[in-house]
């Protein structure tokens, strides 16, 4: 019996280098909306007619539906058989961008990272899916655990002494602070005099607009000179009229503010609250904390930094933080303990009320605790380290690129993220920030600009997270770079774009005119008769 000779290993066989710039074309279909669609007559679903003994002893369901309810003609729905359903939403799915398909950091604010898909799992069992906000509580132990469980997380990384997860959203969640604020300052009877909420030019716009929405004036802190909040121009600014300060640390610019300390004590001063807007806490868990700062309320979007998913601006999820001297007034009910059992209390005389119809967005809350639970503290520490790592390292690579610059703080460190600007490159070759955007699209991949009013200058916002590696920075540097130099020899194929995607161009003047906007199918088919 012989044996072959075995081969001397030698050197790896070289492997082809990753292209510079992936080849990319968007699938583009001219797809209708889905109730244009609609076949009379078609169904996706015949479910079978109840049996007659079912129909005897259930009567008329209807009997007890008040007839301002019942509809006086059936809803206007798309009829459509399943195949017709399935080939509409997967057209439509190969006409979107997103974390599963491309390297998506250019969505700063908005802490686009990735969920781990086992979370869906979890969030589809039939254990979650089927439960019914209704059910006698002792049937949903488990999931008023997991809720009473998160608030202590959320407790232990804020500071704070009670937390709610009640509200849908992270404006939700400012509006619940807003409204706790004005019900602490009624409670003293101070109410009527304090009329003035406080915020930045940089802060997240949902801390002006929910603020401004329950009625309080607006004073908005310009920028100093570094891009910090103007410290003198709060001086100007509070008084006994103050309610509270709501303020974004880091801002939208990635800056944070080493004086913030100093903020809160000027306005607790003068009496008024301090509300923390840790939506985006990306770059500062296991690292500071709101009550460390001294602040009286926070909140955090779990659909940002707690990594449930975005969902292009919802099912989103907020959670509301607060000091003991503000827990009276969470909105109701909340998430109690009695040793044995866990249970809703309602019985919360000087709460500010629902803040939505049910308690929390509850598959949200379930992916973010057992986001939480899989990293541990010193996990949750680390993703706020390598963000801050991967967004210094894309700073120090975009600010080599011809025509970018990071306005502000020259030469500190950033956060989670930077709003950069392309005022050079525009003024140099007439190439806007908004036309870098388009141009991406056609390379597969996704970027930001800012909140309007641009205060940057053709501004461009970016923000890595934890989730990203080396490799995937440096191909989203890569497309940035090609942009650039395109617009310094061939700014035309930038005006044009985009050539690969189904991203299109919007009218900007429609922004500021509502009878251009038809959010719904309804209200676009009510616009075409006039």
């Amino acid at each position: 019996m012989t044996h072959a000779t075995p081969k001397k290993l030698g050197a790896p066989k070289p492997v082809a280098p990753k292209p510079a710039l992936r080849r990319f074309h968007q699938a583009s279909w001219d797809e209708p909306v889905i109730f244009e669609l609609s076949s009379a007559g078609q169904r996706g679903v015949l479910p079978p007619e109840p049996e007659a003994a079912i129909v005897e002893a259930a009567g008329d369901v209807f009997d007890n539906v008040p007839a301002g309810l019942k509809r006086k003609t059936a809803p206007a729905l798309p009829e459509m058989s399943q195949i017709h359903v399935l080939r509409h939403y997967m057209r439509m799915s190969q006409e979107n961008l997103g974390v599963d398909l491309n390297i998506d950091i250019g969505q700063g604010t908005c802490t686009m990272k990735y969920s781990p898909k086992v979370n869906d799992q979890l969030a589809r069992s039939h254990k979650l899916s089927e439960l019914h906000p209704l059910q006698p509580l002792s049937t949903v132990q488990g999931i008023l655990e997991v809720m009473y469980s998160l608030e202590g997380m959320l407790k232990e990384i804020s500071g704070m002494d009670r937390v709610t997860l009640q509200p849908g959203a992270g404006s939700a969640a400012i509006y619940a602070n807003v409204a706790m604020i004005r019900a602490y300052h009624e409670s003293r009877g101070e109410g009527a005099k304090r009329t003035e909420v406080i915020t930045s030019s940089f802060s997240h716009p949902s801390n002006a607009a929910a603020a401004k929405v329950a009625g309080y004036k607006i004073i908005t802190l310009p920028p100093d000179a570094d891009g910090y909040p103007d410290f003198e121009a709060l001086k100007a600014a509070v008084s006994e009229r103050t309610a509270a300060l709501l303020i974004t640390n880091p801002e939208d610019t990635g800056i944070f503010n080493p004086r913030i300390v100093e903020f809160v004590e000027l306005v607790h001063k003068a009496g008024g609250l301090c509300s923390y807007d840790q939506a985006n806490a990306n770059g500062l868990l296991g690292i500071t904390r709101a009550r460390d700062a001294g602040f009286d309320v926070c909140h955090f979007n779990l659909h940002k930094t707690f990594s449930t998913p975005h969902g292009c601006g919802g099912p989103a999820a907020g959670a509301c933080g607060v000091t003991k001297e503000l827990a009276p007034f969470l909105p109701t009910p909340t998430v109690e303990f009695d040793g044995t059992s866990y249970y809703l209390d309602y019985n919360r005389p000087q709460s500010v009320g629902k803040t939505r119809p049910w308690y929390g967005v509850t598959a949200n809350i379930l992916k973010a605790y057992a986001w939480i639970m899989s990293l541990g503290a010193d996990g949750l520490r680390e993703v706020s380290e390598i963000a801050v790592l991967n967004n210094n390292y894309l700073l120090n690579k975009v600010l080599q690129i011809r025509g970018a610059s990071a306005p502000y703080a020259k030469g500190k460190r950033r956060i989670e993220q930077v709003r950069y600007s392309w005022e050079q490159l525009t003024d140099d070759t007439g190439v806007h920030s908004e036309e870098i955007g388009f141009r991406a699209a056609d390379f597969g991949t996704h970027y930001w600009t800012s909140h309007h009013p641009f205060v940057v200058p053709e501004p461009m916002t970016l923000e890595p997270t934890e989730s990203y590696s080396m490799e995937d920075l440096d191909e989203y540097l890569t497309i940035l770079k090609h942009i650039a130099d395109e617009a310094y020899t061939n700014p035309e194929i930038i005006h044009t774009a985009p050539h690969n995607s189904t991203v299109h161009k919007i009218d900007q003047e429609s922004f500021d005119d509502p009878d251009a906007w038809a959010v719904t199918w309804r209200a676009y088919k009510r616009k075409l008769k006039k």
